[in-house]
């Protein structure tokens, strides 16, 4: 299931991507919540509130130079290394890593507004996707 689209009852879209990982999900945790880790592939930078042990449900998140008028979130689900959960400008992002022996597979899902904007978004996350496979050193990643 590389990518799938789902209209959920609210009318808000589920786009749902996938991607099989040649690293420990430990690695690619690191990828995903590191913010030098960041810089290499995510389309903005987040700081995350590191005041907090832990990225507790509620902890803050800034997004820097973000280019949305409230460039903040906050974590809504967080379980490490296999489940982060946040929301950003009225999205929500999650990453979920299973481990599969000594890989990983990511899915990653962003719940938007509707069909309009799922549209506009789906070849940026799959670019995003594939520079942070391409970060990893996994280039070849399998969707």
């Amino acid at each position: 299931m590389p990518e799938t689209a789902e209209t959920l009852p609210d009318g808000r879209v589920a786009l749902r991507f996938e991607r099989h990982l040649r690293h420990s999900r430990e690695k690619v945790w690191r990828a995903i919540t590191e913010p030098d880790q960041l810089r290499a592939w995510f389309v903005e930078i987040i700081d995350y509130d590191r005041s907090r042990l832990d990225f507790a449900p509620g902890a803050p998140l800034t997004f820097a130079a973000a280019g949305f008028p409230d460039g903040r979130g906050e974590v809504t689900g967080y379980d490490p290394p296999a489940l982060l959960e946040y929301t950003w400008a009225g999205e929500i992002l999650r990453f979920e890593l299973t481990a599969e022996g000594e890989t990983c597979r990511l899915a990653f899902t962003n719940i938007v507004d509707g069909p309009e904007t799922a549209s506009a978004l789906r070849e940026g996350w799959q670019t995003g996707l594939d520079r942070l496979a391409a970060t990893l050193g996994d280039a070849d990643a399998r969707r």
